[in-house]
């Protein structure tokens, strides 16, 4: 073994060892977290009727609590893009408490957003800050893209998902193979941590599968795939655009929030009691389980998570993506007669894929969550999405290749 492989080896099994002990400590961390916004959720749920009337002081409180402690870590996600992208050098750690914060108050009284956001930005914080105390070398990219992995599959419990979305996402196009193992150890070892302080995983085997015979199945799930693709880039275009135009309208962010927040209350009240309030899990549960899905839940969904994200609430994208792409396979599959389950779960990992212009992690998503009985035409479907989605992404941060 010749200077230039010890030097690469060593600096390999480094890694491993910050992956482990990342992904120890954020995967409690994301079981804390997570356990703590199931109780809030279903507490909102039960209470909604006198909790989302106090969003907008929620949100005048939520960006009180970031201008007051840390103004910088307002850029979220983006923030965490730029140190990847080695354009930051630092995240303050201020960053972990005031997102875990503001995402459990924005579900406690309503807004409707997800939570992956908050468990990236966990992680990535955590592991970049480890990395700088440790003096490790380029660890603004490998250290940063663990941390990503061990938040994203220690709170959703899809480690090989979470792997290939840290490694994928900064640069669309790009995938940093040298971070795969040490990546794919933290969010194991994040997603057995979680799961073990009682972090409960979803998962929705599928015992039917698409069958990929006949003109009208080829066609159908063609059509699908293009459909998916087009909601993801919707979804996507609509938030960077409105974040805009709300920052350029409304620049005070006080008033933004404090204002906007006033009739989107109102509306979350009156469209069924907060059935779009929060994650969207209901409406996940209800695609699943054969309950009521509306033909227009998922476009309802897409607009109350555009908004309350746009005006500066706190959370993520992806379970809202989750629900929205699930609800709409629902009415999709019943119209042109597939089964309503299966062009769920279809959409739920393309319109994902899409909307976060990622192609391997939405795959990895059915893998774990569905099984392998559909995995051809998860494929398929991720493909198409991926190829119609143009680009396009949810994080305006993101790069391409």
């Amino acid at each position: 073994m010749n200077k230039e492989q010890k030097e690469k080896l060593i600096f390999m099994l480094k890694h491993l060892i910050m992956a482990v002990v990342v992904g120890i400590i954020v995967g409690a961390i994301d079981a804390l977290f997570g356990r703590v916004l199931i109780f809030l959720s279903t507490f909102r749920t039960k209470h909604y009727l006198y909790l989302i009337p106090f969003l907008p002081i929620a949100g005048l409180l939520i960006t009180w609590m970031y201008y007051s402690f840390s103004k910088v870590s307002l850029k979220g996600m983006t923030l965490v893009f730029e140190a990847g992208q080695r354009k930051t050098d630092a995240i303050p750690i201020a960053l972990i408490p005031l997102v875990v914060i503001g995402t459990w108050m924005t579900h406690l009284f309503g807004g409707s957003a997800g939570r992956e956001g908050v468990a990236v930005q966990i992680g990535a914080t955590l592991s970049h800050v480890i990395g700088r105390k440790m003096h490790f070398p380029e660890n603004g990219r490998t250290m940063l893209i663990i941390g990503m992995a061990a938040g994203f599959g220690g709170l959703f419990q899809t480690p090989l998902a979470a792997t290939f979305f840290a490694i994928e996402v900064i640069v669309a196009g790009r995938m940093d193979y040298e971070a795969l193992l040490p990546a794919m150890a933290a969010s194991y070892i994040a997603a057995f941590t979680s799961h073990t302080l009682g972090l409960e995983k979803f998962i929705v085997p599928l015992t039917e599968s698409f069958k990929l015979s006949g003109s009208k199945n080829i066609v159908g799930i063609l059509i699908l795939g293009v459909l998916f693709g087009i909601v993801g880039h919707l979804f996507s275009f609509s938030l960077q655009k409105t974040k805009k135009i709300m920052a350029d309208k409304i620049e005070n962010p006080f008033v933004r929030i404090g204002i906007i927040a006033i009739p989107l209350a109102i509306l979350l009240i009156l469209f069924y009691g907060g059935r779009y309030s929060g994650l969207g899990t209901n409406l996940i549960a209800n695609s699943f389980e054969n309950k009521s899905i509306y033909a227009y839940d998922w476009i309802l969904k897409l607009i109350f998570t555009i908004i309350t994200l746009s005006i500066g609430f706190q959370g993520g994208e992806v379970t809202p993506l989750f629900s929205i792409g699930s609800s709409l396979g629902v009415v999709l599959g019943s119209l042109f007669g597939f089964s309503p389950m299966i062009c769920a779960a279809l959409g739920y990992v393309a319109v994902f894929g899409s909307a976060t212009n990622t192609l391997i992690a939405p795959m990895m998503i059915g893998l774990e969550v569905f099984g392998t009985e559909n995995m051809v035409s998860f494929v398929i479907v991720c493909i198409i999405a991926y190829a119609v989605n143009g680009n396009q992404s949810i994080y305006g941060a993101q790069e391409r290749f």
